[in-house]
């Protein structure tokens, strides 16, 4: 079977530049969101069992349990961000790394730090 030869390998520093944009406006609004968090989480650590009761205290531990497990995912969210970054520039950027084809911009735009093609996300899962 003949490969198509005009099907693009790589995206041009334009678009490039494109998708460094969206990702350092989500970078920026990510680590934001992160200090948010973090402040919010201040907030709960200057409150003891001893000055209020039994119940508001496990409702303040489930409520600051839920801002550390968003602060973890908008961590990773940040980490992956950055990671797509030095994929930008080191050429690898848009690249599916399971079936070696060029990411969809659509799919890029909406979901900057994916590494893989929604065909090769559903492969890397087992199917078919």
């Amino acid at each position: 079977m003949e490969e198509n030869k005009s099907e693009k390998k790589f995206y041009t520093k334009q678009e490039l530049e494109e998708f460094r944009q969206i990702i350092l406006d989500k970078l920026e609004k990510a680590r934001a969101e992160h200090k948010r968090l973090a402040d919010s989480l201040k907030a709960y650590s200057g409150t003891s069992a001893d000055s209020i009761n039994f119940t508001e205290f496990g409702n303040e531990s489930r409520e600051k349990e839920q801002v550390e497990i968003l602060m973890a995912r908008q961590y990773k969210f940040i980490n992956n961000l950055e990671k797509a970054l030095i994929r930008i520039e080191n050429g690898t950027y848009g690249i599916c790394r399971v079936t070696g084809k060029l990411i969809p911009k659509e799919r890029l735009r909406v979901v900057p730090h994916t590494t893989t093609t929604i065909e090769g996300k559903t492969m890397g899962r087992g199917g078919s």
